[in-house]
């Protein structure tokens, strides 16, 4: 797939060298990714940087041309083309900023050699979005505090192991009892937002799939649901992997359901009973046994969705999925497009988005990301994740080892399984 021009037709024009612009033939710019066609804005990078600021990408008018400020170059072996840089910012313009600047121009996949503009100007919900777009805020407001007080919690081990090795002692018994409540009560609070952040995804996903338009329009018209969704999955991955390296979670979780059950068969008025009754401590059990909660929750609620909404078809979410992969793999995988992150967590950002949308997509689609067929390039999405310091996406390696659904099908080449050992 080429570079597409208008008045080009069919596969074998689109491979063919695509003469430089001029004043009367501008360049289309086609979707970045396998499937579809039409322009695509990548909203949900914003979210990648603290501050939305920043231009459209523009085409030249007509009669006229930009002049480049990067010299363009046409490589006639690959048919690859470099397009022009954008231009320097203003003095003292803070690392942030260059970050979501640096994508107003065009973001090329050097392996299709397809195409797709860069962020619109700041990402605001329009009349349409509002509804769904102030529900799901509400609920991101709350996200950071989550995350602060998971990355805060440092457990009871002490008190129980204490209160273990000491069962006569009732000073034990009860200082043990005593720091656990509070911990259940955070524990809690994690379980519930889950519940509230499951009803944000299935309203967006309802707002980004729905007819008449295709996944790519929407992502087109929702730009501020669109960043919305990639900043639920920002979240989710960074809550999963804070998770994954706190044992303590489960096990004060464990000691707090024994001793209530040691409670109530001694008739012993339990304190913390109110804070958390039987029934949801099943729940919350079943949550946090999981190795990716927050995880097997969105994946869950996707799949869900797509079961109750049967006259929506299935390539309408999975087509909205792959194409968010596909971006963020461009972004990460270019060194053009990479060389102009400033900002570690900008990367951060894209590749959990990438890795998020991938489980998605896997557990929603018939036959999943890893076979041929996926609309996902796994090869390249995989290799980018490779090429991070290890420390750095270990816990997104993991997710897509032990939280996909069809990585172990026989329709995965054994290629792509060998780079996930």
């Amino acid at each position: 797939m080429g570079v597409f021009l208008p008045g080009s037709r069919g596969p074998g024009a689109a491979r063919q060298v695509a003469p430089e612009p001029s004043a009367s033939r501008p360049l289309v710019p086609a979707i970045s990714g396998r499937a579809g066609a039409g322009p695509l804005l990548l909203p949900f990078a914003a979210a990648a940087v603290a501050c939305c600021r920043g231009g459209a990408a523009r085409e030249p008018a007509a009669g006229t041309r930009e002049p480049p400020t990067r010299k363009r170059r046409v490589c006639t072996a690959g048919s690859r083309r470099q397009l022009a840089r954008p231009p320097v910012g203003p003095p003292g313009e803070d690392a942030e900023a260059r970050d979501l600047r640096s994508f107003q121009g065009y973001c090329i996949d050097r392996r299709t050699r397809t195409k797709s503009p860069a962020l619109a100007e700041d990402a605001q919900p329009t009349e349409s979005e509002k509804e769904i777009y102030n529900q799901v805020n509400v609920v991101l407001k709350d996200a950071e505090g989550i995350l602060e007080d998971l990355q805060s919690y440092r457990g009871a081990g002490h008190e129980i192991r204490e209160a273990i090795q000491h069962p006569a002692d009732e000073k034990l018994q009860e200082k043990a009892w005593g720091a656990v409540v509070p911990l259940v009560g955070k524990l809690k609070k994690f379980y519930e937002f889950s519940q509230r952040l499951e009803a944000a995804l299935r309203g967006l996903l309802g707002a980004l799939t729905s007819t008449p338009y295709s996944p790519t329009q929407h992502l087109e018209r929702e730009q501020a649901l669109a960043k919305q969704f990639a900043e639920i999955l920002h979240f989710t991955l960074r809550f999963d992997e804070l998770k994954m390296t706190n044992p303590a979670i489960q096990n004060d979780f464990s000691y707090y359901r024994r001793t209530l059950s040691r409670m109530r068969i001694n008739n012993v008025p339990a304190e913390g009973e109110n804070e958390v009754n039987n029934e949801l401590a099943n729940r919350m059990s079943l949550f946090y046994a999981e190795a990716t909660p927050m995880l097997k929750t969105l994946s869950d609620a996707t799949t869900k969705f797509v079961s109750e909404n049967k006259n929506l078809p299935i390539e309408n979410t999975t087509d909205c999925l792959s194409t968010m992969a596909s971006v963020c793999r461009v972004m990460l995988e270019t060194p053009e497009y990479r060389s102009r992150f400033t900002n570690e967590e900008t990367v951060s950002f894209c590749l959990r988005v990438m890795v998020g949308v991938i489980i998605l997509y896997d557990h929603v689609h018939p036959v999943g990301a890893f076979a041929k067929t996926s609309k996902i390039d796994m090869k390249g999405c995989i290799k980018v994740l490779k090429d991070q310091p290890p420390n750095s996406v270990e816990g997104l390696l993991n997710a897509l080892r032990y939280t996909t659904k069809h990585l172990n099908d026989e329709t995965t080449s054994k290629q792509i399984r060998s780079m996930l050992q």
